[in-house]
C-alpha cells in the first residue's frame, strides 16, 4: 500500500513538474525576445494612421517595453510608399514595420519580395478581409469613409443624405475632399465609387468646385473650422474625434453605402530591428491595443475581441463598400490619372 502510495505522489510530482516547465519555456521565450528587442533600442514605423492616434500607440508601447523606442514617420499611404520604394533603390535598410491605408501597396511590396512573412500574436482569428492568405500583412485597422458637414451652417435637413446629394450645384464652393495622390483611404474610396456610379460621379463633382486637401486626416479641420462646411469624404474616426473634442461636426452614412478601408500592416523584409519589428508588431494587433483605437480613436478592427462605443455604428449595421486589392493596385496610375484630369491638381 504505501509503494502504491509513493508511485501516485511521485506521479503527481512530476506532473506538476512538467506543468511547471511547460509554462515557464514560454515565459523564458518571452523575456528572451524582449530582451533581443531592448538591444536594438528602437523600431521604425512608417504609418498613415493620424499623428495623434499614432503617437498614442507608440506611447502605449514605450510605456509596456521601457528602453525601446517607437520611431514614428507619419505621412500619406502614397508617400509612404514612394519612399519605401525609393529606399529600397538606394539599398537603405531603414524601415521596419510598414502601414498604409492601401492595400493595393501590399500586394505589390509582396510581389517584389520586400515583406517579411509573420503573423501577428492572434491575427488567425481576423475575419478573411483582415489577413493576406500567405501570411505576409494583416489588416491593423479599418476606416469608413463618410460625408460630413457643419452643424452650425448646414441644418440637418439640408445636410446632403447620398453621394449623389453631393453633386447638387447648391454646394458649389462649400465642399472639400481629401487627394486620392496623397492618401490610401481616398484611392480606395474613389474606386469604390466609380465601382457604384462610374467616373462620371467624379467628373460631375468636380463641377462644385471642391476644395482639395491632401490626407484622409484633413477634411475634419476644415469641415469644424467652416471654411468649407461639407466633406465629401475622410474617415469617419476623424471626423468622429473631432465631434468628441466639442465641435459643430455630423457624420452622415449614405444608406447606398459606404466604402471600407482595411489598412494593412507588415514587417520589411530586411527590418534593421527585426526583433523591435515583431514585437511591436504583436503589441499593435493585441485586443487591449486595439481596443483602444476603438474606444479612443473611433477607428474599427479586426479584433473579434473588440467592442465599440454606443454612439458608434457597427460595421455590421452599414452596407459595406469593399474593394480588392488587387485590383486596386492594378488600378492606381488610372484613379491619379482621373482624378487630375477632372479637378486640375
Amino acid at each position: 500500500m504505501r509503494a502504491h502510495t509513493t508511485a501516485t505522489r511521485s506521479a503527481v510530482l512530476l506532473v506538476l513538474a512538467l506543468s511547471v516547465v511547460s509554462t515557464a519555456v514560454p515565459a523564458l521565450a518571452e523575456d528572451a525576445r524582449v530582451e533581443a528587442a531592448r538591444k536594438e533600442g528602437k523600431v521604425v514605423w512608417y504609418t498613415s494612421l493620424a499623428l495623434s492616434s499614432s503617437e498614442k500607440v507608440a506611447k502605449l508601447f514605450e510605456a509596456a517595453y521601457p528602453g525601446i523606442k517607437v520611431e514614428v514617420q507619419r505621412t500619406g499611404s502614397e508617400r509612404i510608399l514612394q519612399r519605401v520604394m525609393q529606399e529600397v533603390q538606394a539599398n537603405l535598410k531603414l524601415v521596419d514595420v510598414i502601414h498604409t491605408s492601401d492595400a493595393g501597396h501590399f500586394v505589390l511590396l509582396k510581389e517584389k519580395k520586400h515583406l517579411l512573412k509573420y503573423t501577428p500574436a492572434g491575427a488567425d482569428a481576423f475575419p478573411p478581409g483582415f489577413k493576406d492568405t500567405a501570411g505576409y500583412y494583416y489588416g491593423l485597422r479599418a476606416t469608413v469613409n463618410a460625408i460630413a458637414y457643419n452643424t452650425k451652417i448646414v441644418t440637418a435637413a439640408e445636410a446632403p443624405k447620398t453621394w449623389k446629394d453631393l453633386l447638387d450645384p447648391k454646394w458649389k464652393g462649400k465642399l472639400v475632399t481629401a487627394h486620392p495622390g496623397y492618401s490610401g483611404v481616398i484611392a480606395t474610396h474613389v474606386l469604390a465609387l466609380v465601382q457604384l456610379h462610374g467616373w462620371d460621379y467624379w467628373k460631375q463633382l468636380a463641377q462644385n468646385r471642391v476644395m482639395l486637401v491632401q490626407s484622409a486626416v484633413d477634411p475634419a479641420g476644415v469641415v469644424a473650422s467652416g471654411e468649407r462646411p461639407v466633406a465629401v469624404d475622410g474617415g469617419d474616426y476623424t471626423f468622429y474625434q473631432s465631434k468628441k473634442k466639442g465641435n459643430p461636426v455630423e457624420i452622415v452614412y449614405p444608406k447606398e453605402g459606404v466604402p471600407v478601408v482595411i489598412s494593412p500592416s507588415a514587417i520589411a523584409a530586411w527590418a534593421p530591428h527585426p526583433n523591435a519589428a515583431k514585437l511591436f508588431t504583436d503589441f499593435t494587433f493585441s485586443r487591449e491595443v486595439q481596443q483602444a483605437l476603438a474606444d479612443s480613436e473611433g477607428l474599427y478592427t479586426g479584433h473579434p475581441g473588440v467592442r465599440y462605443p454606443a454612439d458608434k455604428p457597427r460595421l455590421s449595421d452599414l452596407k459595406l463598400l469593399q474593394v480588392d486589392p488587387e485590383e486596386l493596385q492594378k488600378r492606381n496610375d488610372e484613379i491619379k490619372k482621373r482624378f487630375v484630369e477632372f479637378f486640375g491638381a
